[in-house]
This record gives structure tokens, C-alpha cells and sequence, in this order.
């Protein structure tokens, strides 16, 4: 099967092949729909948090971001245990990490705390970012792979929309720490599905020493990592503070923000597996991330100076769900751009430059928004999808046909 990033085992009959892998590929999902609930699920105890811990919007905004210094730090080591020793040792270990270190921060009191176990959550989620989109792709042919890693990206929307509607809810009636054990027995229970049932994908030797070299020699792949970086900021600016927008903006209670917020996930996610789709059609994940970065510029805008109307409300919804649309395009594009002997690496170098830009983001945003209001702070989040623009490489062919 010319076009799989790893070779189609002649062994497994063709049924047995087709089933597998629509299984591993929903073993990920849930996978990396877990660690996000936990990981990326702070901001939506924001109010409480602020309640409890006395905190400032800037305080709070930089603490619902800490574990993405986790994730930060580890991504990359992660990616090359998967390269090296296989996603599901890598995957179950990092479930079971991610889980663990939840409870531990649900079971401590104070911010130093609390901030220190969840970047140690953050630390052991980064294992499930690199390793399971590897072992999604390692199944998937090349005329496949946006639509699989569509459905794979829904995790986050998933993992968030759960999130939304669960934590504040929770949140509410028992606090954040009690709130946290939601998500963290949820990665222990995504643990043993990992452990049990989860099959690394086929490989082969390489056949010749190009197969291994450094797919960093061109420029292309830093292009696509630096587009998608960018791409970044919208995402994590909505996300972190679509709640808080929400309630101290136009006065919504969170318990319903929360609600509201879980539903838009649903249409995230669909808005990931079309992008896939669609650049499975068009045969190139670059020309559809580009335009969606224009899209998500604009949207911006309509936020930014929306006022307190429902207009910006609209704005807000736009990019939530614009805004995670190209993450699966460049995921893919990267692990066909590295090939199957780097793509763990790759995979992690990526993500690491998203989320050290979701890492500056959250806190930076809110020191502008605080210091000069939601409009300028807005338009200069939009000028960094304009300049992925320029930045995204859409004159390389990016799907493989090795």
C-alpha cells in the first residue's frame, strides 16, 4: 500500500487491517480526550479558582496555563520514546502519569501546590500529544490521513467540551479540587484501555540511510511549525478566556457559559474532521490551513469590536470554532513531511512550539486585556493568524506518496 507512512503488514488479512485500525484510532481519541480534560480543563475553574485562592484575572489566567509548561518541556523526549520504543509502552505510561498527578493536585491546597503537580501532569499528558498521533498516522494511507487525523484532532474539542461542561458544574458545588478528580480517574481508566488493547503500528527497517536523515535540512517543516505556532494563539486566547468573557462581560452565569462553550466544542470538532477532509481532496493540508488563518483573523476583528452586543458573542463562537480547524492539517502534514524514522520528534517539535505560545499567550493577553480592554488586546491576537499567512508553505505538495 504505497502512500502509509508504515508499511501495510502483510500478515494481517485486509479485514482484520481495516478494523484495527478505526480501533486504535479510536483508542487515541479517548486517549488525548482525557489528558485534555485534565491538562487543558483549569481554565474552566477560573471562577472558583479566583474565589478560593484570592487570585487576580492575570494571576488565575497564568496559573490555568501552568501545565502547558509540562507538556512544553517533555514533548520532544516523548516523541522519541515513541520512535524508539512504541506508543503503546509510551501512551500507557503517560495516561497513568497524567492520572495520578491529577489527584495529587486535587488533594493539595494552596497555588504553589496546586501549579507544581499540574505541570507534572502537564510533563506525562505531552507522552499521549506525540505518541498517539503517531500511531494514528502509522495506520492511516496517505489519501486517508486528513480525515483520520480530523476525527484524532476531535479529541480536543472533546476533551475540552467535557471540560466545559462538567468542571463548572462541579466546580460550583464542591470546588476545584473535588472537580479535578473527574478528569484524573478518567486518564487511570484510559490507562488500562491503552495498556490492554492498543497496537503499535506496523514498522520496517530502513532501506536506505535518506529513509533516516533529518527531514530539518529545508526549511518546510520549521515554516509549518512556526504557521501553526501562530495559528496557536487564538485557540488559547478563546479558550482560556471565552468564560470569563462571558460572565464578567456580558453577565452570563457560568454554570450556562460552561454549557454553551461545550456545545461549540461539537462543532470544533466537526470543523476538524472537514478541514481533514478537505485536504485529503485537495491534496495538500498547507492551501486549507491558509485560508482558515484568514478566516480566524476576521473572526477576531467581529470580536474585538463587537462591543457588548450579541455581535461579539458571535465573534467569540467563530473563534472557538475556526480557530481549531487547522491543528490536525499541520499535524499531518509534519509526520509526512519527517517520515516514519523522525516522526515522533517531529511530531513533538511541534507541538512544543504550540504550546510554548499557548504557554505566553494566556498571560500576556491578560495583562493587555486588563491594562487597555478587550478590543486592542483582541486585534493584536489577529495580527499573528495574518502573518501565518506569509509564513505557511503552501507551494509544497505535502502529502506523501513513499
Amino acid at each position: 500500500m504505497a502512500g502509509k507512512l508504515f508499511r501495510y503488514p502483510g500478515t494481517l488479512s485486509y479485514v482484520n487491517y481495516m478494523g484495527r485500525r478505526w480501533w486504535i484510532l479510536t483508542i487515541a481519541v479517548a486517549a488525548q480526550a482525557a489528558v485534555t480534560s485534565l491538562v487543558y480543563g483549569l481554565p474552566f475553574l477560573l471562577p472558583q479558582l479566583r474565589a478560593e485562592l484570592g487570585l487576580s484575572l492575570t494571576e488565575g489566567g497564568t496559573l490555568a496555563v501552568v501545565p502547558v509548561l509540562g507538556v512544553l518541556v517533555a514533548l520532544i523526549a516523548w516523541g522519541a520514546a515513541a520512535d524508539r520504543f512504541g506508543e503503546r509502552v509510551v501512551m500507557g505510561i503517560g495516561m497513568a502519569g497524567t492520572g495520578l498527578a491529577g489527584l495529587a493536585a486535587a488533594a493539595v491546597s494552596g497555588v504553589v501546590g496546586l501549579g507544581a503537580l499540574m505541570v507534572v501532569a502537564g510533563v506525562f499528558s505531552a507522552s499521549i500529544t506525540s505518541a498517539s498521533g503517531r500511531a494514528v498516522l502509522g495506520w492511516f494511507e496517505a489519501s486517508e490521513r486528513g480525515l483520520a487525523m480530523g476525527i484524532r484532532q476531535t479529541c480536543t474539542p472533546i476533551g475540552v467540551g467535557f471540560a466545559a461542561l462538567v468542571l463548572p458544574a462541579a466546580g460550583e458545588a464542591w470546588g476545584y479540587r473535588a472537580a479535578l478528580v473527574v478528569p484524573a480517574v478518567l486518564c487511570l481508566v484510559l490507562a488500562v484501555v491503552v495498556a490492554l488493547w492498543l497496537l503499535d503500528p506496523p514498522r520496517t527497517a530502513a532501506r536506505t540511510v535518506t529513509e533516516t536523515r533529518s527531514p530539518y535540512r529545508t526549511p518546510t517543516l520549521w515554516r509549518v511549525h512556526i504557521a501553526s505556532a501562530l495559528l496557536v494563539a487564538p485557540q488559547f486566547t478563546s479558550s482560556t478566556f471565552a468564560l470569563t468573557y462571558l460572565v464578567t462581560e456580558h453577565g452570563w452565569d457560568a454554570v450556562t457559559a460552561g454549557v454553551v462553550l461545550a456545545v461549540v466544542q461539537i462543532f470544533g470538532a466537526a470543523g476538524r474532521i472537514g478541514a481533514g477532509v478537505w485536504s485529503d481532496r485537495v491534496g495538500s493540508r498547507m492551501r486549507p490551513m491558509r485560508i482558515i488563518a484568514v478566516a480566524v483573523a476576521a473572526a477576531l476583528m467581529v470580536w474585538a469590536f463587537g462591543g457588548s452586543t450579541w455581535v461579539a458573542v458571535v465573534g467569540l463562537v467563530a473563534v472557538l470554532i475556526i480557530s481549531v480547524t487547522d491543528n490536525g492539517l499541520a499535524f499531518t502534514a509534519t509526520a509526512e513531511l519527517a517520515g516514519p524514522f523522525w516522526a515522533g520528534r517531529a511530531l513533538g517539535i511541534q507541538n512544543t512550539g504550540q504550546n510554548a505560545m499557548a504557554l505566553v499567550i494566556a498571560p500576556l493577553f491578560a495583562v493587555v486585556v486588563t491594562a487597555f480592554g478587550w478590543p486592542l488586546a483582541l486585534s493584536l491576537v489577529a495580527a499573528l493568524p495574518v502573518a501565518a499567512v506569509f509564513i505557511t508553505p503552501v507551494g509544497q505538495r505535502l502529502v506523501s506518496t513513499r
